[in-house]
């Protein structure tokens, strides 16, 4: 039997901040075309007109130009510049689809665009150097997580979990047990956002392929979500893996030790 296999490559920010920079070239290029297009029948109007419309383009180029260049700063820096959180908004909710879109038109993979974009927001939220008790972290798995074949579902309860070692469910409860922090498996997009609800987090950790990793981070905010990719050896929602090592790495960023300060 020949194994299908869809391996994840490691997220970059780089192709996510480029096309923002096309984006924002094009966004330029249009406020300007909007501008010089009518300006000879502004001027019939009101001589003054083209002046006060130029000005306002040039504001709302110089916005477009300035944003960008702060979301590159402080992805590059790693350090909360400016309203990271409301940059945060406008990568998520107006960025992302307009740059899906240019995407497309350069005919790049959706997958590799999300990636990108997913280590363009866990930047973000990290950039912000929250520092979290356990208590108020969630960290959120998909139930495709656990091998198919085991008798014991973990769903409703992880602590289930019989610590086999066959999948990565054992080094996940450990991760749980070495910080205190609640993980919970889910096993779709609406019991995910009951599981959010009813736990009141301050922060997710959640681990999914790059749509819904893409799609929980947008239904989500304003509440901070870092993505972490899981690997799918198998084809997706099949017996999927995550590098435990990651979600690790991920909780001691922002987790708050004994004796800091919030």
């Amino acid at each position: 039997m020949t194994m299908a296999t869809e391996t994840t490559t490691p997220p970059r920010k780089r192709l996510f901040v480029t096309l923002m920079g096309v984006t924002c070239l094009i966004v330029v290029a249009v406020i300007f075309l909007a501008w010089w297009i009518p300006n000879r029948g502004l001027a019939n109007i009101n001589s003054n007109l083209p002046h006060i419309v130029g000005i306002i383009m040039v504001v709302l180029s110089g916005a477009a130009i300035l944003g960008t260049g702060l979301l590159v700063l402080t992805t590059a820096l790693g350090k909360d510049i400016f309203l990271t959180r409301f940059m945060r908004l406008v990568v998520i909710k107006f960025l992302l689809p307009v740059i899906e879109f240019v995407g497309r038109m350069f005919g790049l993979d959706k997958d590799r665009i999300r990636q990108s974009f997913i280590a363009m927001n866990n930047s973000l939220v990290t950039s912000q150097r929250m520092k979290i008790k356990p208590d108020r972290i969630l960290v959120l798995l998909p139930h495709c997580i656990q091998l198919s074949d085991c008798e014991i579902k973990v769903t409703g309860d992880i602590h289930k979990c019989v610590q086999c070692g066959r999948c990565s469910i054992k080094g996940l409860v450990d991760i749980g047990k070495k910080y205190s922090i609640d993980i919970s498996v889910a096993t779709g997009g609406t019991l995910a956002r009951k599981v959010i609800v009813e736990k009141r987090p301050k922060l997710v950790l959640a681990v999914a392929c790059e749509r819904d990793l893409t799609s929980g981070i947008k239904d989500c905010y304003p509440l901070p979500v870092i993505g972490i990719l899981n690997e799918r050896p198998f084809g997706p929602c099949f017996n999927t893996v995550v590098d435990v090592s990651k979600i690790d790495e991920a909780l001691r960023q922002v987790l708050q030790v004994d004796g800091q300060q919030p």
